[in-house]
């Protein structure tokens, strides 16, 4: 179905790993193209609940932008492919599904920008991080300048950017890029046992809970406190919270089921 992608479904859970195993999965306008496609079918589905989102092989997440396709690219092709990239990193962040970045490897300037639009970063063992845009002319474009700086803060931002420096999956979890760090060969099992933790949830709660999240850091409290206000009543109209709480004054498991 895609050339550039690897689509795998278990259960209410899918794996969508990048695959350019001749360029480290690097990021270039057809897969980006591919990715939003592939996420836009994903975010109208119910039955779909958790995305992880990894590379396919062993050495790379995804290695970063194909500079074969950007050595020759004039200002507007430059800013096409850019504005390509944010539609569909966006739709990572604002899709109903909670999505967890495996990085099994190098997540270098559009990789690591791919990282940083998921919910949730897991990090193997031998996984880099970095964004070396300024050492070949140009600056982060896929969201790297906004991202970064939100995660880790301005100044370390700054520094990472700036300098081009790489850093291990340690210093990564260290600085609050990464969540969590594992062994390479127990990444994809971490990530569905998370995703398994998140399912046990109520997924209209969760959905919700993000929606929240991704719009409040973005605007003044007074205004995320009364959005979270309304999709905290909104809630209240949900089978999950009458079966939630019911079988939390039971003590019993509750059956979630809303989304």
């Amino acid at each position: 179905m895609y050339e550039h992608l690897l689509m795998e479904e278990k259960g209410p859970v899918a794996v969508v790993a990048i695959h350019n195993p001749k360029s480290l999965n690097a990021l270039n306008s057809a897969t980006l193209s591919e990715l939003n496609a592939c996420l836009g079918e994903i975010e109208k589905r119910r039955d779909i609940r958790v995305v992880i989102v990894t590379g396919s092989g062993t050495k790379a997440f995804a290695a970063g932008a194909d500079i074969s396709e950007m050595v020759n690219a004039a200002a507007a092709e430059g800013r096409a492919m850019a504005l390509l990239a944010k539609e569909t990193f966006r739709r990572l962040e604002k899709m109903p599904q909670v999505t967890i970045a495996a990085v099994n490897g190098y997540a270098l300037g559009g990789g690591c920008e791919l990282s940083m639009s998921c919910d949730i970063r897991v990090a193997a063992e031998n996984a880099v991080f970095g964004q070396p845009e300024c050492g070949l002319g140009i600056l982060p474009g896929f969201g790297g300048t906004q991202r970064l700086a939100r995660l880790v803060g301005k100044g370390r931002a700054k520094e990472l950017i700036f300098t081009c420096d790489r850093i291990d999956a340690r210093e990564a979890y260290r600085i609050g890029l990464a969540n969590k760090v594992v062994p390479a060969a127990e990444l994809m099992d971490t990530c569905f046992a998370m995703a398994e933790r998140i399912l046990s949830k109520g997924s209209y709660a969760v959905s919700l809970a993000k929606m929240c999240i991704e719009t409040g850091t973005d605007t003044d409290l007074d205004s995320g406190l009364e959005m979270e206000a309304v999709n905290f009543g909104l809630a209240f109209a949900t089978h999950d919270k009458k079966e939630g709480m019911t079988a939390f004054l039971e003590k019993r498991a509750a059956v979630l089921t809303d989304f």
